[in-house]
C-alpha cells in the first residue's frame, strides 16, 4: 500500500511517481509531494515545491463517465426503476475502469506540471523557480543558496546577537536596590507597594525595627526571641 501526505492511495486509486500506462509500469518523474483533488465528475491535482510547499493547481479535466453517470442519477432520481438501475451500473462500470483514466488524467496534469518547476539535477528535488531555484547555479537552493540571500540572513543574525550581547552588557537596574530588604506589602494596613521607606497609604515604615523590650537591642521581623538576653517576643 502506498501513501503520501497522510493519503490512502491504493484506496483513493492514486500511485505516487509510478502509474499504470497502457499496461505497462511507467515511472513519472515530478514531485513527490501533490495532493489529489479529483471528484466522480473528473480529475484535478495540486502538485508542491519540494522546499517551501507553494503549489501549482493542474487544469480540471473532465471525466467522461462522471459525467454520463451525472445524467443517469438524475434520469434515476426523477423516473427510477431501469435508470436507476443504469446508473447504478454505471458506477460499478466507473469503478472498474477508474485506475486507467485516473493514471492518464495524472500523467497529463505531471507534464503540464513540469513547465512550472525546475528539477535540481544534484539531489532531484522539483522546486519553485520563483523562490527556491538559483538560475545562475542552475540548481536549487538548498544545493547552491543565493549567497546575497545568505548574506543578509548572516548579517541579521549577527545584528541579534549583538543587541542581546550589548543588553547583557547595559546597567538596567542601577537604580534598583537589591540589598535592603524589600517589602511588597505593608506590615501594618497590607497595602501594595512598589518599594520606599514608607507605605504611600497609611505611612508605616515598610521595614520597621524591631526591638527586645527587656533591653532594647535591634532584631529583624519575625524574631521569636531576643539573640541577647533570651527574652521572649510577644
Amino acid at each position: 500500500m502506498i501513501q503520501a501526505r497522510g493519503l490512502d492511495f491504493h484506496r483513493a486509486g492514486v500511485y505516487p511517481l509510478a502509474i499504470l500506462c497502457g499496461g505497462a509500469m511507467g515511472l513519472i518523474e515530478f514531485v513527490r509531494n501533490y495532493d489529489d483533488l479529483s471528484t466522480d465528475m473528473g480529475y484535478q491535482f495540486k502538485f508542491y515545491c519540494d522546499k517551501c510547499g507553494n503549489g501549482w493547481v493542474s487544469p480540471f479535466q473532465t471525466s467522461k463517465l462522471g459525467a454520463a453517470g451525472s445524467i443517469l442519477r438524475a434520469a434515476g432520481g426523477l423516473f427510477g426503476g431501469v435508470f436507476g438501475q443504469a446508473a447504478h451500473g454505471e458506477y460499478e462500470i466507473r469503478r472498474a475502469t477508474q485506475g486507467k483514466a485516473h493514471d492518464s488524467a495524472l500523467q497529463t496534469a505531471v507534464e503540464e506540471a513540469k513547465k512550472n518547476f525546475k528539477k535540481c539535477t544534484r539531489c532531484g528535488h522539483w522546486v519553485c523557480p520563483e523562490s527556491c531555484w538559483n538560475a545562475e547555479k542552475g540548481l536549487c537552493e538548498d544545493c547552491a543558496p543565493d549567497l546575497a540571500e545568505e548574506s543578509a540572513a548572516a548579517q541579521a543574525q549577527v545584528a541579534k546577537d549583538q543587541v542581546f550581547d550589548k543588553a547583557r552588557a547595559t546597567d538596567l537596574v542601577k537604580d534598583v536596590d537589591i540589598v535592603s530588604n524589600v517589602n511588597v506589602q505593608c506590615p501594618q494596613c497590607r497595602a501594595k507597594v512598589a518599594g520606599g521607606k514608607f507605605c504611600p497609604d497609611c505611612g508605616a515604615p515598610m521595614s520597621p525595627k524591631i526591638q527586645c523590650k527587656k533591653c532594647g537591642t535591634e532584631m529583624k521581623p519575625g524574631a521569636k526571641f531576643c539573640p541577647e538576653c533570651g527574652q521572649k517576643m510577644a
